[in-house]
């Protein structure tokens, strides 16, 4: 079997200018330097190994993997399974290995905190960093917020990670990490004073001997001061080092950094990135220790589900169609109790025609079919229902790609929300679908769901799931039943291909080796197609059951599973229709792609990221991290920008800059929805050639012409007011911007401006105001989503920015919280990356 998982990451290159950026742990490799991804990455698969390895002892079975720094996430995830008895994921592992990676970069956008780097002898307040971020960690993942907990760990590994490059640690002689920094109780001993002289000047280029000896035989613990502008340091202080570094150029001068091999302290790189490895698995185990195994794991993401969501039309009329819904999702329960596809968690939101929710939530099967069970239904008085609203709820509250399934018969009366709704599939990149019933009309006639949905009705619905990656299936009461809702949950599920088109066209597509449980779906009103194999052997959407697959039509779906002796290579589907239809491919494979959007910060020797949650600009120039990792050979040969409904492509220019990482440089965004495409060939020890494969972003992307940014204070207190600052800005056109807030965190109050005014080219600012339930524990997570949507709904844009509850009583100067505002423009300084 083919192993093989691709990350994508999407840098996007920052347009304001950006400072000189000060050397790290590196994010992109030189010199045989270790980065802060290759440290996180291989402290995350050795703890992950140790864990396993020990379940296996208890367990009385085998564990062969050596455990060392050469270890890959599909060699950890197949000797995990073995430990576990049952077949462990390796796209969500991957996929949790790059969220706290990123998260670990972006820490590098709090240039001027000397706490995150451990700058300055700034030992206390970078300790109090890394108590409160794995307290943090904690707290979210007793919440079952994973997401939010692999935040907070990345930023937390970082700061810990530039301990061992910016102070003396190593030099002093060490062998161990220094445990305290993750025990808050313990005392921090013998720092430097501020008086205390630490170094002395280097000779030339040479400071392997520039720290004072009686530091180093008195075990006192310093570190480098660092500025960017100005050369003012303590007199006979230790400086970071590096050209970028002003102090360093005073006397003493030179630096004690290990960033890198070619640092000032070059020479110890590889035992301050070992030390780092060693205390990133300490802080880990300490985690482990304080949650379990099992919750350990689902952080690691080798045992993490999908939630589950329903969210449905309650209004009176609308009983008899409730009570078959019930027994649909009951089936589709009990139909995946004690398996790998069991999902994590089940939420539920009702709407109506007047307000949506509440929202339930439960881990259990059972308590989630008495929520079930227990809905009842309301009076209706128009044909329009909260649909979007109840959507919105769900996605807001949900976790990051959750499967979501809305049921209703009736328009959205808030359709104002499609642009809003459209941001957070994005955001969350969870899966949404739309069941579109016809049930009994509201006056008590039997009409079908085209008098009951209008075209724009359904198109709406349709564009909503087709951002999503998702299907609107119009089916009748009676055949509720046979909706496809088993496929879009099922594990291991990877695009093929996605496209929507309004006309006549050919489509192809490459099925390679690693793909199993191969489904076409064709969705639009009466569309006419072939689909011919590779060998040129066709088969009519007339057939139901043909050479190459079986049919099955409901509603307005077409769902086209191939035979399990399918071929591999170029498929091609010609499609004719005289409306709108949406083509999909999709298997099930351990091939998988997953990209983030993020910002590439130019400057110095060394150019770095951070993640970015907001739209890229449209028209302007863009770059495509590809991380490829797998046991089997591959090349990349097209990572293309492909739109959604067009026959528009943007080509990237790919430059490999490592074994299995590769730039991929983009000239412009596209100006309307757009998709991530990846083609390349696959090297498969059961086939004697190479094997072309291809994947695409399951969800859809815009850019935008709208930026917003935030201040990147990011700590609050429970049951006290916290106001956030934020500009928007456009190039485009003047008016009311419309102006949205909202928060993750239930029962949190959310006050802003419905409206901001923008000169046409300007900008304004506005400010947010939130206030957390009293009781919220400390170190829980907010994530607060902030939007702009230009006049007539032509335009938008968001940023998030994400909080954390503290019940400190002091803060120190500087924004010190392991998260930040994620916005279009960063001003960012890198360090230990």
């Amino acid at each position: 079997m083919v192993s093989l998982v691709v990350v994508a990451v999407f840098l996007l290159q920052g347009a304001l200018f950006q400072p000189p950026q000060a050397s790290g742990f590196k994010i992109l490799p030189a010199d045989g330097s270790l980065t802060h991804q290759q440290i996180t990455e291989t402290a995350f698969l050795r703890k992950m190994a140790e864990v396993c390895r020990d379940v296996a002892a208890a367990r009385g079975r085998d564990f062969t993997l050596p455990i060392n720094n050469k270890l890959t996430a599909t060699a950890v995830q197949r000797a995990c399974s073995n430990s576990y008895s049952s077949l462990l994921k390796i796209s969500t592992f991957s996929l949790a290995i790059s969220q706290t990676s990123l998260s670990n970069a972006a820490v590098d956008g709090k240039q001027f905190s000397t706490a995150h780097h451990f700058d300055n002898e700034d030992f206390k307040n970078g300790r109090d960093l890394i108590t409160q971020g794995i307290a943090a960690v904690k707290v979210s993942m007793k919440q079952g917020r994973y997401f939010s907990a692999r935040t907070s760990l990345g930023a937390a590994c970082h700061t810990l990670q530039d301990f061992y490059s910016h102070s003396n640690w190593v030099e002093l002689g060490s062998t161990a990490p220094f445990s305290t920094l993750i025990k808050p109780e313990l005392p921090l001993n013998n720092l430097a004073d501020p008086n205390t002289k630490t170094c002395k000047s280097c000779v030339g280029k040479d400071c392997s001997d520039n720290i004072l000896p009686e530091i180093l035989q008195q075990k006192i613990l310093t570190s480098g001061y660092f500025h960017l502008f100005f050369s003012n340091k303590p007199a006979g202080k230790c400086s970071h080092g590096g050209f970028l570094d002003r102090t360093s150029n005073r006397d003493p001068t030179g630096g004690i950094n290990k960033d890198d091999t070619s640092s000032d302290h070059g020479f110890l790189h590889q035992r301050a990135a070992d030390m780092a490895i060693n205390a990133t698995m300490e802080l880990l185990e300490d985690i482990r220790v304080a949650t379990g195994n099992q919750a350990f794991l689902q952080l690691m993401g080798l045992n993490q589900t999908s939630v589950l969501a329903f969210v449905f039309d309650i209004t009176g009329i609308l009983s008899n169609y409730i009570e078959v819904f019930k027994k649909v999702s009951f089936s589709i329960i009990d139909s995946r109790r004690g398996t790998s596809e069991e999902p994590s968690e089940y939420i539920l939101v009702p709407f109506n025609n007047q307000d949506s929710g509440p929202l339930k939530r439960t881990g259990n099967a059972d308590t989630f079919k008495r929520h079930i069970n227990s809905l009842s239904t309301s009076v209706g008085g128009n044909f329009s229902d909260m649909a979007l609203s109840g959507l919105l709820l769900t996605l807001t509250q949900a976790p990051p790609s959750s499967n979501i399934f809305v049921f209703t018969d009736a328009s959205a009366k808030d359709s104002e929300l499609k642009s809003a709704v459209e941001g957070m599939i994005e955001i969350t990149k969870s899966t949404v679908n739309f069941l579109l019933t016809s049930s009994s009309s509201r006056s008590g006639k039997d009409i079908s769901s085209s008098r009951l949905l209008s075209q724009s009705d359904i198109q709406l619905y349709r564009d909503l799931a087709h951002v999503s990656g998702g299907q609107t299936i119009e089916i009748t009461d009676t055949r509720l039943s046979q909706a496809i809702i088993t496929d879009v949950i099922s594990a291991g599920l990877v695009t093929v291909l996605e496209r929507s088109s309004a006309k006549a066209e050919n489509f192809s597509f490459f099925l390679d080796p690693s793909l199993s449980n191969v489904t076409v779906y064709v969705t639009g009103d009466s569309p006419v197609f072939t689909l011919y194999s590779p060998t040129g052997v066709s088969q009519s959407g007339s057939v139901a059951d043909g050479p190459l697959g079986s049919i099955l039509t409901v509603g307005n779906l077409r769902r086209i599973q191939l035979n399990s002796d399918t071929q591999t290579g170029e498929w091609k589907i010609s499609i004719s229709s005289t409306s709108s239809y949406t083509l999909k491919v999709i298997g099930q494979s351990i091939v998988d792609v997953l990209f983030f959007f993020v910002e590439i910060f130019e400057g110095g020797h060394e150019d770095s990221w951070g993640q970015s949650f907001t739209r890229p600009f449209i028209g302007r120039n863009a770059t495509l991290l590809v991380s490829v990792t797998g046991g089997d050979s591959f090349t990349v040969t097209d990572v293309l920008l492909v739109e959604a409904s067009g026959s528009g492509v943007v080509n990237g220019t790919i430059k490999a800059v490592g074994a299995t990482d590769f730039l991929v440089n983009v000239d412009r965004i596209p100006e309307g929805a757009f998709l991530v495409q990846l083609k390349g060939l696959l090297n498969d020890s059961t086939q004697s050639l190479p094997s072309q494969f291809q994947r695409q972003s399951p969800t859809q992307y815009k850019g935008s012409r709208i930026t917003i940014t935030a201040q990147s204070q990011s700590t609050t207190l429970p049951g006290v007011p916290f106001s956030l600052n934020f500009t928007v800005a456009s190039n485009t056109i003047g008016g009311n911007y419309t102006i949205r807030a909202r928060t993750d965190l239930v029962e949190t109050d959310v006050s802003f401006p419905s409206s901001l005014n923008l000169v046409a080219g300007g900008s304004a600012q506005g400010s947010v105001t939130l206030t957390v339930p009293s009781k919220t524990e400390s170190g829980t997570a907010v994530t607060l989503t902030i939007e702009a949507e230009a006049p007539w709904s032509t335009d938008l844009n968001y940023a998030i920015v994400q909080l954390t509850v503290s019940t400190a009583s002091a803060i120190f100067s500087g924004c010190y919280s392991l998260c930040m505002c994620l916005s279009f423009s960063w001003f960012f300084v890198s360090h230990f990356v």
